[in-house]
């Protein structure tokens, strides 16, 4: 709920109040660009971690006792970028509870400067953050959540659900990447049925005919169909991470000022919206 919750605050704060606009954009900056940098940190950091132990340990330490240091630096190094992540947002509510202007490290004052959100300017010289600039935020965003499966797809979901009738730009982009964010999940989803499949039925035709018939034609085959269902899965996995980059680019390029639509997708959708509006 991390994801649909920010939008909605935007979208009934608008054209009320900057801070509460802010904040909320913000939020969502945080739920889904803040994760993909996040999760990619994260994974960067544990096999670094990782590889700098095994280098320092030597396959030769079998001491308990030298190991129990090490192991709880690992542990640290494993929990502890998790701890930061959950720990921000709460701080984040906290400082808004009580009326505090708060910012995210690195992400909160390019936001600012993005929206033009200054609370220090004076009531008679305050204007409204920057629209385009809102409507291409909510967006981009939708696009970067594709790292979050099957939920990342409340961001544009909720997006189009709120302001599609009200903007032409983010009616577009966020059908374009419900529909994108859709694909992907599905072959992930596909990637797995595949591999699960091709092994109930490799135990299935092992288990009629018993271990010592794997080498009958039988055998053989059940064999090749398994590879062959563990080949295109493994195909799919391959393919799922090209498809997550393409979706980061995307957001990066609304970011950017431009109009960016998918290979292919792009047009249907265009295509679909216009015989709409007929």
């Amino acid at each position: 709920m991390g994801i649909p919750i920010p939008i909605i605050g935007w979208s009934d704060q608008r054209r009320k109040s900057n801070y509460a606009s802010f904040q909320s954009l913000q939020a969502l900056g945080y739920q889904s660009l803040g994760f993909t940098v996040w999760i990619l940190s994260y994974l960067v950091i544990v096999i670094l971690a990782s590889i700098v132990l095994l280098v320092m340990l030597g396959p030769a330490t079998t001491d308990n006792e030298n190991l129990q240091p090490w192991v709880v630096v690992l542990l640290i190094v494993m929990f502890g970028p998790l701890v930061i992540y959950f720990l921000l947002p709460i701080l984040a509510a906290a400082a808004c509870a009580l009326g505090r202007d708060f910012r995210y490290p690195v992400m909160g004052q390019r936001l600012a400067r993005y929206l033009d959100y200054d609370p220090a300017r004076a009531a008679d010289e305050q204007t409204w953050l920057v629209e385009e600039h809102e409507f291409r935020w909510v967006a981009a965003m939708g696009h970067f959540s594709i790292l979050i499966l099957f939920w990342g797809m409340l961001a544009p979901l909720t997006a189009w659900a709120l302001y599609g009738k009200r903007s032409p730009f983010l009616r577009f982009q966020s059908v374009q990447t419900l529909g994108y964010q859709a694909g992907a999940t599905v072959l992930a989803f596909a990637a797995l049925f595949m591999y699960l499949f091709g092994a109930l039925l490799f135990i299935a035709w092992t288990g009629v005919m018993g271990a010592s018939n794997l080498d009958s034609s039988m055998g053989i085959l059940s064999i090749v169909v398994f590879g062959v269902f563990l080949l295109l899965s493994f195909l799919i996995i391959l393919l799922t991470p090209l498809l997550h980059v393409l979706g980061q680019w995307a957001g990066y390029r609304l970011l950017k000022g431009d109009d960016y639509r998918y290979p292919v997708l792009g047009k249907l959708v265009d295509k679909w919206l216009f015989s709409r509006r007929q």
